[in-house]
């Protein structure tokens, strides 16, 4: 029985892709009822408190010294397989829903059927655009879950590849992106096998792209200080445990920056000092967690501007590809 808002090539679209979109609810759920077992898991296999000798025992999980370990092995993969997730979505829109209709024919059915070319695209971005933001929503709502549950760890900080994109509205763009991306990839290729691996390829560069240059769009905090005097020459102050540390460093008198003991004054020497080597102070160039938002705001502003550019290119191929 269809609702109001699943009618006409929409109720078609849901219909059609119903055991992607099963597929879809299953790993979700799958997600969410593994991170819940090893919340609770944590509370009732805590981590030992002697060392565990050979004579004698000590508890154990599934082979873990401590359910702490194992969830925090699962949030770490977790992240990471995020990101595939968009990856996924382009994939799948680009070839099974929008090149397989147009390389089969299917779609001149339904453009006869009252169903203009504009409605007939519409109706699945609107579909897929749905289905991807509530199901990336669920999956982060997922990973907060298992992440909040394994505690501040160095390897799960705000700046993290897989975690960033886990914890914020970029995310969620990034799905948008996939979904549109994906459709248009379908319109020009109209091939299932070649358009499927061009949504994932395409989609997959940008989120690369965009985790190689994301700390470049705001400015960074710098920090500097005079040198201490210890068998280093310095001891850094001041820089927060959870910044991201761009680029650190020490300075000579007249300010030019060089890494200590990395440097040679060797001719042609890769990293050359200068000429006075004489530490007088450090520097670090930092974003702190105050900036997670900015960085994530601003990108997903760029992201949403080039999924709305690819959802104009997208109908204006279909105009062209109808006219």
């Amino acid at each position: 029985m269809s609702t109001p808002l699943l009618r006409g090539p929409r109720w078609t679209d849901v219909r059609l892709h119903r055991g992607a979109l099963w597929t879809g609810l299953g790993i979700v759920v799958l997600a969410a009822v593994v991170t819940g077992y090893l919340r609770w898991a944590n509370h009732a296999y805590p981590e030992p408190t002697g060392a565990c000798t050979s004579t004698g025992t000590c508890d154990t999980f599934l082979g873990f010294t401590s359910a702490r370990v194992l969830l925090y092995t699962f949030v770490t993969d977790y992240s990471m397989g995020m990101l595939l997730i968009p990856v996924l979505i382009g994939a799948f829109v680009a070839g099974p829903v929008v090149a397989r209709e147009m390389e089969s024919g299917t779609h001149q059915l339904a453009w006869t059927q009252s169903v203009s070319p504009a409605r007939w695209l519409t109706s699945k971005l609107t579909v897929f655009a749905v289905v991807s933001v509530a199901g990336g929503l669920a999956l982060m709502a997922v990973f907060w879950l298992g992440r909040s549950g394994v505690g501040p760890v160095s390897d799960l900080i705000w700046a993290d590849r897989g975690v960033y994109e886990s914890i914020g509205p970029v995310f969620v763009a990034y799905c948008l992106f996939a979904v549109v991306v994906g459709a248009l990839i379908g319109l020009l290729v109209r091939r299932t096998l070649v358009a499927l691996a061009a949504g994932g390829l395409i989609t997959g560069l940008v989120l690369f792209t965009s985790g190689s240059v994301r700390w470049d769009l705001y400015p960074v905090t710098t920090l500097s200080g005079p040198a201490s005097g210890t068998s280093t020459g310095y001891t850094m102050h001041h820089v927060p445990v959870d910044s991201l540390i761009v680029d650190m460093g020490v300075h000579n008198a007249a300010g030019e920056r060089f890494v200590e003991r990395q440097c040679s004054s060797e001719p042609g020497a890769h990293f050359p000092c200068p000429s006075d080597t004489k530490v007088t102070g450090w520097y670090a160039e930092i974003h702190p967690y105050s900036h997670f938002w900015y960085v994530q705001l601003i990108e997903t502003a760029l992201v949403l501007a080039l999924t709305a550019a690819a959802a104009y290119a997208a109908f204006r191929v279909l105009k062209r590809r109808t006219a």
